[in-house]
């Protein structure tokens, strides 16, 4: 395991859907190859650009609208500002036109069918989430770059070796594994999420912090209520229809709330009881996945496919159990030094290592963060990841059709419920009687990737994605 300092900020990422690695990562690679051609020869100099995409970019890359992320990355727009509505828009003015504007600047012909070339049974060596830029710049010459999606919206350019966004820093409290946790937390009492934070602080004031966490929350939540509130059928052919809408309704009995607030409150009224419970967090958790599958803002948690587990569950708590600001701010580091202790160790890419680097983790997370907010112990928070990571090892990608949908949604729902029963089993046990460690199950986790086979690492070529007949109608 090499060195690395990963921010909280570098695991929850707000970005569009709907996946982190083939729409978010690829946006943002266009957007550093644009800046690379602005610093060394200059957009003026640029007469063509095309974009080069392998492995399972390409053989995924349609239903994740890798294309999609790829030209609204290279016309200078961002995941974190563009007007979501706008996007179709955009898309089709470019499309109709065959011309593309650089960086919003320069103009050049660019035809999305044949500019953008899907390399269907090429995988670069680094990585299967490849792509290539490559620039025409007249007489200065031919730039051409790659640039690895290693998973959660972290971006490799080839010959770097730099994932984090994060500027290198000498950390009070560096942690690579969970033993680190632990170590650290003996030497200083400190649980997990003030060790996290004094971490962060080399990053940035402890006010901007916690400023900016409540603000990836206020994210997750809007996701979770506007998809509670958005019926219709998802994009991409398989015709699959909204259900966090009509079950919002159900349990609602219909009644209509202006505002997220007003809708809390009124679930709040509506009981307590468990399968009361039990489907407002299977609600929650389908509401951000069909977000993230309808192109609209969410946050990777680590990714986009998984992108509902936490949501779901730090809803479950703020709305069932009494949570606090508080809670949120220690949920979030919680969990984000979780996510990191994966990627470190293991794999945040289901193209690397199936959905087990995806709802797994998140679940692991999640139980983490859930764990820390009802009074458990560092060693707790440890015990109850392993446990939610523990039931999810093996776990494949297979999206039918190449889109985050089938069964990509629903898994969510699956995740948060693990990652509930997890902190709950937690919670209730003595850790010093457990034979399976955090760091035990990473590296389980890790070696069971290296052995899963490729079709089942986001290609779409093996389980429910070859088992299900369908009929794509727009894909």
């Amino acid at each position: 395991m090499k060195e690395e300092r990963i921010s909280v900020f570098d695991i929850f990422k707000i970005g569009i859907g709907p996946s982190s690695s083939h729409t978010l990562g690829p946006w943002r690679a266009a957007q550093q190859f644009l800046k690379s051609l602005q610093s060394t020869i200059g957009l003026a100099q640029v007469i063509s650009v095309k974009a080069h995409l392998y492995g399972s970019l390409a053989k995924t890359g349609k239903g994740h609208g890798t294309d999609i992320a790829v030209i609204l990355g290279l016309s200078g727009y961002d995941p974190v500002t563009i007007e979501t509505a706008d996007i179709d828009r955009i898309l089709s003015e470019i499309s109709s036109s065959e011309t593309i504007l650089l960086h919003g600047e320069m103009k050049i012909s660019f035809s999305p069918k044949t500019d953008v070339l899907f390399h269907f049974t090429e995988s670069l060596p680094f990585h299967p989430n490849g792509l290539t830029f490559i620039a025409d710049c007249g007489p200065q010459g031919v730039v051409q770059e790659t640039y690895y999606s290693v998973g959660g919206g972290f971006v490799v350019q080839e010959g770097s070796g730099s994932e984090s966004s994060a500027e290198s820093v000498v950390l009070p409290f560096p942690i690579d594994h969970a033993g680190d946790l632990l170590k650290w937390h003996k030497a200083s009492g400190l649980s997990i999420w003030e060790m996290v934070l004094e971490n962060e602080k080399a990053w940035k004031d402890e006010k901007v912090i916690r400023k900016d966490l409540l603000n990836i929350w206020h994210i997750m939540q809007q996701s979770i209520f506007h998809g509670c509130q958005t019926k219709g059928i998802l994009p991409g052919g398989l015709n699959v229809q909204r259900r966090a809408a009509s079950l919002n309704q159900k349990l609602l009995n219909s009644k209509i709330c202006s505002g997220c607030d007003e809708w809390i409150d009124s679930i709040r009224s509506g009981g307590a009881g468990f399968n009361y419970t039990l489907d407002w967090v299977s609600c929650f958790a389908l509401a951000v996945n069909e977000e993230n599958a309808s192109y609209s803002r969410v946050v990777t948690a680590p990714t986009n496919g998984a992108a509902g587990v936490i949501p779901a569950v730090l809803q479950f708590h703020m709305t069932f159990c009494g949570g606090t600001e508080e809670d949120i701010f220690r949920f979030m580091l919680t969990a984000g030094e979780i996510g990191s202790i994966f990627k470190k160790g293991a794999t945040i890419s289901a193209a690397m290592g199936g959905c087990q680097a995806e709802i797994g983790v998140s679940s692991a997370m999640a139980a983490a963060g859930l764990t820390q907010v009802s009074g458990g112990t560092v060693e707790q928070c440890l015990m109850a990841a392993e446990i939610a990571m523990e039931h999810h090892l093996g776990l494949t990608c297979d999206p039918v059709g190449g889109l985050v949908q089938i069964p990509c949604i629903e898994r969510n729902t699956m995740g948060a419920i693990k990652a509930i029963t997890a902190s709950q089993l937690a919670l209730q046990s003595n850790p010093e009687n457990a034979k399976v460690s955090l760091d035990n199950v990473v590296k389980t986790m890790w070696e069971t990737a290296l052995d899963m086979n490729n079709r089942y690492k986001e290609t779409s070529e093996g389980g429910l994605a070859v088992n299900i007949p369908i009929s794509l109608s727009e894909c």
